[in-house]
């Protein structure tokens, strides 16, 4: 009875813990904002390591048998933390990070701005270097649309 109580305790910090990792997931969404894609992705890795996470404490503290009172227990501890930590978590946390990295891109910008000056003024290097730089872009352009179509093509056939 004893090491029921144990593995139930064990599956509800396992419910937190896995509700707490995906937080971190959506505070990072907010800061870094990306297409559907990417949060697919993101979401895959995400619940495959808490596929394995979960069968790690199935393993170590069941012998690999499912305990639906395991279950109902890491239900219980997502439900508690996201009724009560994660709103608060996730919103000053994300507000927070967001406010110290637009200080850093202030102070970033002041410290770039006389090299931007001098870039500006020289117009000689500095130009070709641009131009350069343009051509660059826009041939890797080129070449990525170039092997997107390809792609394309190949997975019609």
């Amino acid at each position: 009875m004893a090491n029921e109580n144990v593995f139930l305790l064990h599956a509800l910090f396992m419910g937190i813990f896995i509700t707490f990792i995906y937080d971190l997931l959506r505070i990072f969404r907010k800061l870094v904002p990306h297409n559907g894609f990417f949060v697919s992705a993101e979401d895959l890795g995400f619940w495959i390591y808490c596929g394995g996470e979960v069968f790690l404490l199935m393993y170590h503290e069941s012998d690999g048998t499912l305990r639906w009172f395991a279950v109902l227990g890491a239900l219980a501890g997502m439900l508690l933390y996201r009724r009560t930590v994660s709103p608060i978590f996730v919103k000053y946390t994300s507000m927070l990070l967001n406010r110290v990295l637009r200080i850093l891109g202030k102070i970033l910008r002041f410290l770039c701005r006389p090299l931007r000056y001098v870039l500006r003024k020289t117009g000689g290097a500095a130009g070709r270097a641009g131009r350069l730089g343009r051509r660059l872009r826009r041939h890797i352009k080129n070449r990525l649309t170039f092997f997107v179509k390809k792609l394309k093509i190949a997975l019609k056939v």
